[in-house]
């Protein structure tokens, strides 16, 4: 048995959910418990987290469930971390996401794939005008640069970096699902299966397809109304009708493995690095998405990402369950979920490796300036919104 840490200063590592299955999904991840109450380490005064801490691997980290989402929730519950926790040099903000169905290199994104961010754009910030919505411009501008330890494992990542950290979150997921099994976990973190992973064109539209009475008859455009009755039912229910999917050449791939009872392979994820939308809007809009990826060449869409951005050292790791269009449902979540908290493990090797050969992480010094940034950014930012940029 390890030595548990002797206060809340020991540890540099943490994880942040902000729904309980993500929670429920990343706390599989915990080999040895040391504080399921908060009673052991106690948070500093005026913090409202509650937290659980443990040991990942040879790491410390202390885990954050959200009491909500939404960028504001996040934000207080960040600062409240970082008060408690003053020693943090890796936060990651782990869990579901919507996804692009392609990079902002041309690869195809799949359910169950990983994005780790590189940099969070505030899709909501803007302007309503008589005409519409208008996202500000380089809306990416307000928000805080990574780190310098962070922005250099993510570079290594991109260079040359990613198809290990691939191989590794493939071992580690087969890991986690076999540790839910032992736990008796009442959720299933399988993979749904190639056949479930259903991409539709961006202009049509999810609704009653099937002679229906409701409003959903009068939707012509992806504009006009949809009854609410029909967002929550599966696309086999409402009639959609699948001549209007899209072929994606990795989602026969999967099901050529199924067949072949290569089961390993077809839930194998890939991790895409780059840009993410972060708002207080679910887009559940493939049109919507589609322009919000050409403006900004995202490939993930959250919600929680620009509250923890500016003001702790943090990583958005994300599993796809939709495709942030109005087909969106919620039989990929669990998988997601396990595939971000398997990217989460991987990661924090990647992190303790890097920082034992003097490659990636800085100094404590240089991890306060970083914050001293982030304080200053983020006053200027409170300034901005208290009027002076209109």
């Amino acid at each position: 048995m390890s030595t548990a840490p002797r206060s809340r200063n020991d540890f540099e590592v943490a994880i942040v959910c902000a729904l309980p299955l993500e929670f429920d999904a990343a706390s599989i991840l915990i080999d040895e418990c040391w504080d399921e109450d908060g009673g052991r380490y106690g948070r500093a005064p005026g913090d409202q987290n509650h937290y659980v801490t443990g040991r990942v691997g040879n790491t410390n980290v202390v885990f954050l469930l959200q009491p909500r989402m939404g960028k504001a929730v996040a934000a207080r519950a960040a600062e409240g971390l970082r008060f408690s926790y003053p020693r943090l040099r890796l936060v990651l903000l782990t869990g579901i996401c919507g996804g692009a169905p392609t990079s902002t290199n041309g690869e195809e994104v799949v359910l169950g794939d990983v994005v780790i961010s590189t940099n969070v754009i505030q899709y909501d910030l803007g302007t309503q005008n008589p005409d519409g919505f208008a996202t500000r411009d380089k809306s990416e501008d307000a928000l805080i640069p990574l780190p310098t330890d962070l922005q250099n494992m993510v570079d290594h990542l991109e260079a040359k970096g990613r198809p290990r950290l691939q191989n590794r979150v493939k071992t580690v997921l087969q890991e986690l699902q076999k540790k839910a099994l032992a736990q008796r976990r009442d959720s299933s973190y399988d993979h749904p299966g190639a056949q479930r992973d259903q991409l539709f064109r961006a202009d049509y539209i999810h609704k009653h397809h099937l002679g229906s009475s409701c409003i959903c008859a009068n939707n012509q455009r992806g504009t006009d109304p949809i009854c609410a009755a029909s967002r929550k039912l599966a696309c086999g229910l409402t009639g959609c009708d699948e001549r209007f999917l899209v072929q994606r050449k990795r989602v026969v791939e999967k099901y050529q493995h199924e067949r072949e009872g290569r089961q390993s392979e077809a839930q194998t994820p890939l991790v895409f690095i780059g840009r993410v939308a972060s708002g207080d809007m679910v887009v559940r809009s493939g049109e919507a998405r589609d322009r919000l990826v050409q403006r900004h060449q995202v490939v993930g869409f959250e919600m929680e990402g620009a509250g923890l951005w500016g003001n702790l050292p943090c990583l958005v790791v994300k599993g796809v369950c939709d495709y942030a269009d109005s087909h969106k449902q919620k039989g990929w979540q669990n998988f997601a979920a396990a595939t971000a908290a398997s990217t989460a493990k991987a990661l924090i090797e990647e992190y303790v490796a890097m920082s034992m050969y003097g490659v990636g992480p800085g100094t404590n010094k240089e991890v306060n300036k970083s914050m001293a940034r982030y304080a200053m950014i983020n006053n200027a930012g409170a300034f901005q919104r208290n009027g002076s940029s209109r």
